[in-house]
């Protein structure tokens, strides 16, 4: 878990991809954060991003950093904690200027059945499952 975190924060921002109606969404995203031993994301329950999450939780993250890129395979979980959100806003204190653990609209959500791969032209890819 460590090294798909650590790889995400470094590239900065990474593109998340969701469905609707059988048909892909993919969109740039740039928070991650480890809290409670998992990975979350971060965004707004009035995103159209949310709504297709909750219909259909299976999500893939993509990014390249280095000459590697990765690709996290997973399902997310809604987490409307206080603490949960807090944690994050921590983290990415700008987005404090749109978004408050106590508002209604801000939404965190955890990676499970997590399967992340770290490709390379020049070495060989490693796989993480958690």
């Amino acid at each position: 878990m460590k090294e798909v975190l650590e790889f995400l924060e470094k590239a900065g921002v990474y593109y998340l991809a969701t469905s609707k109606d059988n048909k892909p969404y993919v969109r740039p995203f740039g928070t991650i954060n480890l809290f409670e031993n998992k990975l979350y994301i971060q965004t707004g329950k009035s995103k159209t991003c949310y709504k297709e999450m909750i219909d259909n939780p299976n999500v893939e993250i993509s990014a390249f950093n280095d000459g590697k890129w990765i690709r996290v395979s997973a399902k997310v979980v809604a987490d409307d904690r206080v603490i949960a959100k807090k944690a994050m806003l921590d983290k990415y204190p700008d987005l404090r200027r749109m978004y408050d653990e106590n508002d209604s609209n801000t939404i965190v959500l955890y990676l499970t059945e997590v399967v992340a791969t770290i490709y390379s032209f020049t070495e060989a890819s490693k796989t993480f499952k958690f």
